[in-house]
């Protein structure tokens, strides 16, 4: 009989992970080894199970996932790692494989494609759901290449909450609608927008809109020529 898979959640909202273990629950090859609601707690709990698998969220409060990636492959290199993320952004999907992520899920394509993409990234192969996949590829054969970057010096300087607060300024949020979606005050959200309005030297909406869209951080849905 084999061993069960062990997986580990890492994910900042217990509802979202909730939701998880009880796909999990579906199959009989998979066990929930442990869970945690940031990096610190989810590498530290990694370096304890040494899993098979580790389910990592791109947008976590005190580290973005892909960096918490690279020391999950530094420090258990036989785990596996699969991305979510509520976005299906070019920059995340790129920086998240050079990271060494093995697949790549948005979190709309969970209850669906969460054990079909389990299953490929424990077998050695990568995965990026269908959703996610049509949609860059489109996208990335529409826009000329000089407009294709991963990266830019600026938006490396942000923290990952200053990184998540831009990505939703740039599809058009208001700080207020932003505040609402992160669950943060409108104080807090007006803070972080003049902060990254500062770090990146712009003066207006537009500008800000202008540059996501320039570094690839715009929701692949909003790309247009």
């Amino acid at each position: 009989m084999n061993a069960k898979k062990r997986i580990i959640i890492i994910d900042d909202h217990p509802l979202f992970r909730e939701g998880l273990k009880t796909i999990l629950g579906r199959s009989d090859g998979f066990e929930v080894a442990g869970e945690a609601g940031n990096a610190v707690d989810g590498l530290r709990i990694i370096k304890t199970v040494r899993p098979d698998l580790a389910i990592v969220d791109v947008s976590l409060p005190d580290r973005n996932g892909i960096e918490l990636t690279r020391d999950i492959v530094k420090v258990s290199p036989n785990t596996r790692v699969l991305m979510v993320s509520m976005y299906s952004k070019i920059d995340y999907i790129v920086r998240s494989f050079q990271a060494g992520a093995a697949g790549y899920l948005a979190k709309e394509s969970a209850a669906d494609m969460l054990l079909k993409g389990i299953q490929h990234v424990l077998e050695g192969d990568y995965f990026m759901d269908t959703k996610v996949s049509e949609k860059v590829v489109k996208k990335l054969a529409e826009i000329p290449e000089n407009r294709i970057a991963v990266s830019a010096e600026g938006y490396e300087s942000l923290t990952p909450r200053e990184q998540e607060v831009m990505s939703l300024l740039g599809e058009g949020l208001s700080s207020t609608q932003v505040a609402e979606k992160l669950f943060i005050s409108p104080k807090t959200a007006e803070n972080h927008r003049a902060n990254i309005m500062r770090k990146l030297g712009l003066h207006s909406s537009i500008e800000l809109i202008r540059y996501a869209a320039k570094i690839g951080i715009i929701d692949v849905d909003l790309w247009k020529e």
